[in-house]
């Protein structure tokens, strides 16, 4: 008895310290589909966002449906020199208030430590996309601020991002031929082209595609635990914690995925010179163990279309007068994604920061830059984040110089 009461006090403690703190039981949030650019957030819409154990963040999006501020008027961005940057869940960023993103941060500190300069800043990001998928929000909302810089933030997954094959095979889960963003596709003559995204993608997702909008956490199957789940902070983060102890792999196994894919008409070729010999990341398969003297086909083909990908934004930037750069928050030099990232963005003239010798540089702690239980940037990683192109900056002032652009 005298358990079951200290039980039940740890867990009204519990509860009311989380909801003192503004923790909340239930992500949210409400998408919209834009043709031609893909699927967005509702203008103005609330996005409620919580991983049930570091974060419960509430944000708004603009009035175009990204979880940004408002962008600056076309004519004081176009007077200024203007930051636009694109990425996915890092440059999207529910973990974090808006004004804690690296992007605000960044137009702070260019304020104090740069005012010659005259910097302001945008996002256009989406999370689970990659540069391919980009392109349509440079096209459609950030060319029209006549950017002297666009920045690309390329995570570990946008090798695969830029693939509708492998990005349906390892964690989206769409129909490769039916995408809510554009993919790169082979044209005829073998040249490649943007696909347009498919409005009605999720009438043929496949089994594992998971949701676009974050919808209340249902909780367990049994109708107890879900209505538990439902009202109690400390219940959903008690069964956050096990989730993140217990470091399994998601369903179905990648064999299964890779049978699914390979299966489709026209998909034959992504099981062709590969086996999955375990549950783990895919590109991990290929770049961090034995080095392949030749890259599988559907690899291949994914690193040919992350290098048009990374040339169409390094040609949109050249039309317009435009400076690019990536960002990228993979492991250091000596990491075999580094090196591959630095050739294919060598190959389009685009320089590259690596993220973790920015930080490893100043004796700082990645691990610091990043929540507990969430790879995604901490406001402190968002602060260095913001510091390493500030550092940037201050090295190639001749991004600002309005006179290059068109």
């Amino acid at each position: 008895m005298l358990v079951l009461a200290g039980l039940a006090l740890v867990a009204l403690a519990g509860e009311a310290w989380l909801r003192l703190s503004g923790a909340f039981v239930a992500p949210g949030s409400s998408s919209r589909f834009v043709e031609g650019v893909g699927v967005l957030y509702e203008p103005h819409s609330e996005v409620r966002h919580t991983n049930g154990l570091d974060y419960w963040t509430i944000s708004r999006a603009n009035s175009l449906g990204f979880l940004d501020r408002e962008p600056p008027d076309p004519a004081r961005a176009a007077a200024s020199c203007h930051v636009a940057v694109f990425g996915d869940s890092f440059v999207e960023a529910k973990e974090v208030a808006i004004a804690d993103k690296f992007h605000v941060r960044l137009e702070a500190l260019a304020a104090a430590g740069l005012p010659e300069l005259d910097v302001t800043t945008s996002a256009w990001a989406r999370f689970g996309t990659a540069q391919a998928n980009q392109l349509p929000f440079h096209d459609a909302y950030a060319r029209r601020l006549r950017p002297n810089l666009l920045v690309l933030v390329f995570t570990r997954n946008d090798f695969l991002g830029n693939s509708a094959a492998l990005a349906a095979m390892d964690y989206a889960g769409w129909d490769p031929d039916r995408t809510p963003y554009a993919f790169p596709e082979r044209a005829a003559g073998g040249g490649i082209r943007l696909r347009p995204p498919d409005p009605d993608y999720a009438a043929s997702a496949l089994p594992w595609a998971p949701e676009i909008e974050e919808r209340p956490a249902a909780g367990r199957p049994e109708a107890a635990a879900r209505a538990l789940a439902e009202r109690s902070l400390f219940a959903r983060w008690a069964g956050a914690r096990l989730r993140a102890l217990r470091e399994t792999e998601p369903a179905p196994p990648l064999a299964e995925r890779l049978e699914a894919v390979s299966a489709r008409p026209g998909y034959g070729y992504v099981a062709g010179g590969w086996r999955p010999t375990t549950d783990a990341a895919l590109l991990s398969q290929l770049l961090d163990g034995t080095r392949p003297s030749v890259f599988p086909p559907v690899f291949a083909e994914a690193f040919e279309f992350t290098a048009w990908a990374l040339a169409e934004f390094r040609r949109r930037a050249d039309r317009d007068g435009a400076s690019v750069v990536v960002l990228h928050n993979m492991p250091g030099p000596e990491s075999r994604k580094d090196q591959l990232l630095r050739l294919l963005a060598g190959d389009a003239g685009i320089p590259v920061i690596n993220w973790h010798r920015w930080i490893d540089d100043r004796a700082r702690r990645i691990e610091d830059a990043r929540f507990p239980d969430d790879n995604h940037w901490s406001p402190q990683g968002h602060r260095w984040t913001a510091e390493a192109l500030l550092d940037w900056l201050r090295r190639h002032p001749e991004v600002c110089d309005d006179r290059a652009r068109a």
